[in-house]
């Protein structure tokens, strides 16, 4: 009996899986191209070969290929056997890590192709839904440099289109009631404490008794962290009360754990102990005080230093925050703190730190391929596509040449004010495609950025002291005091190669533009900043001349098992050499 042909959105997925490993392959194990257009990888540990025809090569590493099979048999590889062969290949020894990494890719692919069915056959987004919202949720196939980017392991189906932003899924918060005496916190809001911020995100909806300060959580989380012993402990103790789920949705936003909604002030980030991608997404208390401390840097001077010098972009302010500590001497973690986050990304009114309402946009979500758009060309989709082509359309130019000019504004407007703060200021921020928000404009041209995230804050010990006139000895406390050749390798990673050089992989492989053409473009950017910053700046003139460069390994990282939330900065993921497609890029 023949089984019945797979789903076109089964299809799509898998097709991204099998890419997405096998991209991650030829970086992480410097393939080179082939000269037939087809891509063999041997696997000696299984004593096979596997090919898959190369439709299209990027020199920055966002290949398009088609069906991986068995050299030879010519048998059809799903994703999770292609994700078994590799894995031995890379840990023949750890049998636990083969059937992880298995796992977790199947799980990814499975979501993955829940996430395509589902957004084609509700293509439009709920009213009310802003542009910033809308980015939020198009990471239907995510990283495409990841083995596993949606992997969420411990979701029920029910759970997954409640908390999934690819689903569009929206929840009320789950409230606890707690003792001032087990609550931490601290404000850098004018006049505004965490706890009333709290208390006015609540409202009426939500009774607390007297005397207990109020703290919300993520659903999930809730659920999760009552059989925990520190919790379980405050709750025996009467010290923290379970108040349930109340008040208007909120809706996950890319990283699942933070939330948004339109008509509040404040964005929330969560403690969320699922496994997404590689790591649990537990609030450490020093991710906390780090988001105040860059707050008020940033009031004290730095914003307006920032504003000045690139007057379209700005960080994404983290103000305040509040936990519930556990009992005991040292008052530790109890998987119940939250980040308060402004948002200024609504379509009226204003944010908590002033009037703001701007179309910015998650750089991922903007470049993310779409099966769910076009099934017939599932790589070549993106809301990026629609954007350059609608410009094409309307100015009477080539697609290719408003992709061009669209690189070098984003250029001019993100990645330079990255660069610009490092070089100034010696502050280093991990701003990868998913920690940037570009500022589009009216037509959809980029005209500034933003960055977001509380836990990729870089200080440099030799220039970091040009901060201490506004904020003495300020970031020495938050744990990202590092070395420079540290900070320099991994915003080579963030800001060069998974940020600008994934929109010049992005725009290639969607067939929009010439990528050499766009390595000669963040060249000339690149040459530009090293001349006016000089020894301050080395950086960009890595980035230009380095025949390597360091880069994360995303599936060797994934099939050692570690968690790049843990553990010294120097050692949370594997980092290996990437021929460095900017070197000759202006010859």
């Amino acid at each position: 009996m023949s089984s019945s042909p797979p789903a076109p959105a089964d299809t799509a997925a898998d097709a991204a899986a099998t890419e997405n490993l096998l991209r991650c392959w030829i970086r992480e194990t410097a393939v080179p191209e082939p000269a037939d257009a087809v891509l063999k990888v041997a696997l000696p540990a299984s004593g096979v070969s596997v090919e898959a025809p190369v439709h299209y090569w990027s020199p920055v590493g966002w290949h398009r290929f088609g069906p991986a099979r068995l050299a030879g048999t010519g048998t059809p590889l799903a994703a999770p056997a292609l994700a078994a062969l590799i894995a031995v290949e890379t840990a023949a020894a750890d049998p636990a890590a083969v059937a992880d990494l298995t796992a977790r890719v199947a799980d990814s692919t499975r979501r993955t192709a829940d996430f395509v069915r589902h957004r084609a056959e509700h293509p439009a987004d709920p009213e009310g839904t802003t542009p910033f919202l809308a980015a939020e949720q198009a990471l239907v196939t995510g990283h495409p440099l990841h083995p596993t980017p949606k992997s969420r392991e411990g979701l029920t189906e029910a759970e997954l289109r409640a908390y999934s932003p690819e689903l569009r899924g929206s929840f009320a918060l789950h409230w606890f009631a707690a003792d001032p005496s087990v609550v931490s916190a601290d404000s850098a809001l004018p006049g505004r404490t965490a706890q009333g911020l709290m208390a006015e995100l609540a409202g009426d909806d939500v009774q607390a008794p007297d005397g207990t300060v109020l703290v919300p959580a993520h659903p999930w989380q809730a659920k999760d962290i009552v059989s925990r012993p520190a919790v379980r402990e405050l709750l025996d103790a009467g010290l923290l009360h379970d108040l349930g789920p109340a008040g208007a949705p909120w809706s996950p936003t890319s990283s699942v754990r933070t939330v948004y909604r339109a008509d509040a002030p404040v964005m929330l980030k969560f403690s969320l102990g699922l496994r997404i991608t590689n790591s649990r997404r537990e609030n450490m208390r020093v991710e906390l005080e780090r988001g105040t401390a860059i707050d008020r840097l940033l009031s004290a001077g730095l914003g307006d230093a920032l504003r000045a010098a690139h007057p379209g972009f700005d960080i994404v302010r983290d103000p305040a925050w509040i936990a519930v500590d556990a009992l005991g001497t040292d008052g530790g973690p109890t998987g119940l703190d939250v980040v308060v986050r402004d948002n200024p990304f609504r379509e009226s009114g204003t944010s908590v730190d002033g009037p703001e309402p701007i179309r910015a946009l998650c750089a991922a979500g903007l470049v993310a391929p779409r099966p769910d758009l076009d099934p017939a060309q599932p790589g070549t989709a993106s809301q990026l596509a629609g954007v350059i082509t609608a410009l094409a359309e309307r100015t009477g130019r080539t697609v290719a040449d408003i992709a061009d000019e669209w690189f070098t504004r984003y250029l001019d407007t993100v990645v330079t004010p990255v660069l610009w703060l490092y070089a100034t200021y010696g502050l280093g921020l991990e701003a990868h495609q998913q920690n940037t928000l570009v500022v589009l404009d009216d037509d959809g041209w980029p005209v500034g950025g933003r960055y977001r995230d509380n836990q990729g804050y870089y200080f440099s010990p030799t220039r970091s002291t040009a901060l201490y006139g506004w904020v003495p000895d300020v970031g020495r406390d938050l744990g990202t005091y590092v070395d420079d050749e540290v900070i320099d390798e991994r915003l080579a990673y963030y800001v060069g190669i998974n940020n600008m050089l994934g929109m010049v992989g992005a725009l290639g492989s969607q067939g929009l533009a010439d990528e050499r053409a766009l390595l000669r473009r963040a060249d000339e950017t690149l040459a530009k900043l090293a001349a006016e910053h000089g020894d301050r700046l080395l950086l960009a003139t890595t980035l230009r001349t380095a025949p390597t460069l360091r880069c994360k390994a995303n599936l060797l990282t994934r099939v050692q098992g570690m968690d790049e939330l843990t553990g010294p900065l120097e050692a949370q993921s594997v980092y290996v050499d990437l021929a460095n497609p900017l070197a000759g890029a202006s010859r």
